[in-house]
């Protein structure tokens, strides 16, 4: 028998024939890729409109991801050779792995308990100073001796934690604003239950983002507050803003939109899976009462990126056994936060649905109706080239709907990335140029820069800062006190 074998063939170890394996990985993968290209041939050619066209692009996305040979146990050659080279280890603590994902309902993308919020992540020193059952708001501690006269407002998403803007402190937009001078406050959105399950858009705006407008003017006993929003909370910031001018006063001395769609004509891959009837059945489930769990939401925009925040967490957990490095961006990622029903049930509807927040008096908020012109604070508008979550060019249509002096700036990057992205690390660069008809004519003529758009940003909001007073000895004031240090109760919160 041995006779018959081909020289140097060991059939007791013929699976660690390098060449053999590598050819059986090749024509795995070359198989894969010829799917993959006939049936996006095929559905180039289907007689189908581009949206329709669209959303069966993202549907079979999923499916040519998912049929990647690599996310099979019996057709992946290296989780094959880990489980051989381990004695089925691997395959045992890839078990393991799964199961702890199933009870959690999530795909794990780091070592969580590698961080803890307030101890390594969420560590600039600041004073919770007001807290309603929907937020807190948190004052920084200032790091200079003098600070400007108006302080800064941030309104991060609602959707995800805030500490996005303040992971480290080298990558810290918050701790990077309160060096530059300003005496900055925050909101921290509640990781909201059941007890709040009746909250809706006007709440986040009236009791959410004007009364934080309120408490940054009265403990910084000025007039008007400069405002920085990022995504929905842009949304959200630049809405209350467009009541209160609507109601005859204008709090803002500027406004920073990061990454915030206005108008909503082209929301990307978000907006193919918003149609009438999601609408209308999610608000029958809970457009009343109830809760969008994080999780859910954490789902829809991991699809939108499979082969980043899915898979390969699926093959080198659950097929190699081999647990998620620490990684503070993922654990953030992963930190799932939950939204009021009858909330997200109005933002699905009168933004991506109807797109009806750009239109003068389109929507009534707070009692009154909402135009975004209305709004005179000069605007500081930023997007990210890359951005699959809002695309850079409906960004840009933010300049046409706001009544101030608008400035736009591009970077480089994604949703994330492209906006965390300090000046020290010296990565990326960043488009400038004056406004124009379009966002396609506006790049045409931008002139690109090296680095960070940070010191850009602070440049320009230094302009509207006010002068430089000395810095405030402690936080809060009679009227609002402190509550507890930063970062406050509600970020610990985790979604149930």
């Amino acid at each position: 028998m041995n006779s018959s074998a081909a020289p140097g063939f060991d059939a007791a170890n013929w699976f660690d024939a390098p060449a053999l394996m590598q050819a059986w990985q090749q024509s795995l993968t070359q198989g894969h890729l010829q799917f993959a290209t006939a049936m996006r041939s095929a559905l180039d050619a289907a007689p189908l409109d581009e949206r329709d066209k669209g959303r069966w692009g993202f549907a079979l996305r999923q499916v040519i991801d998912a049929m990647n040979p690599a996310n099979c146990l019996a057709t992946n050659p290296e989780a094959l050779q880990a489980a051989l080279d381990s004695g089925g280890e691997s395959l045992r603590e890839g078990a393991r792995l799964f199961l702890e994902d199933v009870a959690k309902g999530r795909v794990s993308m780091s070592d969580e308990s590698a961080f803890e919020v307030g101890r390594n992540v969420a560590t600039t020193p600041g004073s919770v100073v007001f807290e309603n059952e929907l937020m807190q708001v948190i004052q920084y501690a200032p790091s200079t001796a003098k600070v400007h006269r108006r302080p800064l407002l941030i309104v991060p998403p609602c959707i995800n934690k805030f500490y996005i803007l303040d992971l480290q402190p080298e990558s810290s937009l918050v701790a990077y604003a309160v060096a530059e001078g300003h005496t900055v406050f925050l909101i921290s959105w509640r990781n909201v239950d059941a007890r709040q399950g009746r909250l809706g858009w006007d709440d986040y705006v009236e009791h959410g983002v004007l009364q934080a407008i309120e408490v940054a003017r009265g403990v910084g006993r000025s007039e008007q507050v400069n405002t920085l929003g990022f995504c929905i909370g842009g949304t959200l910031l630049a809405s209350a803003l467009a009541v209160a001018a609507a109601r005859g006063t204008q709090p803002a001395a500027s406004l920073t939109l990061l990454t915030t769609l206005l108008d909503f004509t082209d929301t990307g891959e978000l907006g193919l899976m918003v149609d009438k009837a999601l609408v209308a059945a999610r608000e029958a489930a809970i457009g009343k009462e109830g809760l969008l769990r994080g999780r859910e939401l954490a789902q829809v925009f991991a699809a939108l990126r499979a082969n980043d925040l899915i898979w390969p967490y699926v093959v080198n957990g659950y097929l190699k056994g081999q647990a998620p490095r620490a990684f503070d961006l993922l654990f953030w990622n992963g930190d799932d936060t939950n939204l009021p029903g009858p909330m997200y049930c109005w933002y699905l509807r009168n933004t991506y649905l109807e797109n009806r927040l750009r239109e003068p008096g389109g929507t009534v908020q707070c009692g009154v109706p909402v135009d975004l012109s209305r709004i005179e604070a000069p605007a500081f508008v930023y997007a990210s080239r890359e951005d699959h979550i809002v695309p850079w060019q409906t960004a840009y249509a933010s300049v046409a709907l706001l009544g101030g002096q608008t400035r736009f700036v591009l970077g480089a990057s994604g949703h994330i990335a492209g906006v965390i992205n300090p000046p020290a690390k010296k990565k990326r660069n960043h488009w400038v140029g004056d406004l124009a008809a379009d966002a396609g004519a506006w790049l045409e003529a931008a002139q690109g820069i090296d680095g960070s758009w940070w010191p850009a940003w602070s440049e320009w909001l230094g302009t509207h800062a006010g002068t430089r007073i000395a810095a405030p000895a402690a936080a809060g004031s009679s009227e609002f006190p402190v509550i507890e240090p930063a970062p406050g109760r509600y970020v610990k919160t985790k979604a149930a």
